[in-house]
């Protein structure tokens, strides 16, 4: 069993920052890719961002592709969402998710995440 955990989030201004982190638990964390996922209210969940086990390959979401930054640090069994230039459209629950099987062309797919967090809710104001 694996519990994701995700804190960080809260209401700012449009222009201002938040960093998400996700804390994980139950499995080796650092051979899992880990994914990035929001969702507004009334809105289907879409994907934000990935990155594989290394931290090496990552993948974002047109919508916050140069605002948004994931990372992880294995030793201590996180993932990081880095949020700069926040606007009112990025005002969602985000959830983090982890992938069992490895990193490949469906990483943004919803279908391809096995383990989910609860998520955190970030709201940004005009």
């Amino acid at each position: 069993q694996v519990q994701l955990v995700e804190s960080g989030g809260g209401l700012v201004q449009a222009g201002a920052s938040l960093r998400l982190s996700c804390a994980a638990s139950g499995r080796t964390f650092s051979n899992n890719s880990m994914g990035w996922f929001r969702q507004a209210p009334g809105k289907e969940r879409q994907f934000v961002a990935a990155i594989d086990w290394s931290g090496i390959n990552t993948y974002y979401a047109d919508s916050v592709k140069g605002r948004f930054t994931v990372s992880r640090d294995n030793d201590h069994n996180t993932v990081y969402l880095q949020m700069n230039n926040l606007k009112p459209e990025d005002t969602a629950v985000y959830y983090c998710a982890l992938m069992v099987s490895g990193w490949g062309p469906f990483r943004a797919a919803i279908s391809e995440y096995d383990y989910w967090g609860q998520g955190t809710q970030v709201t940004v104001s005009s």
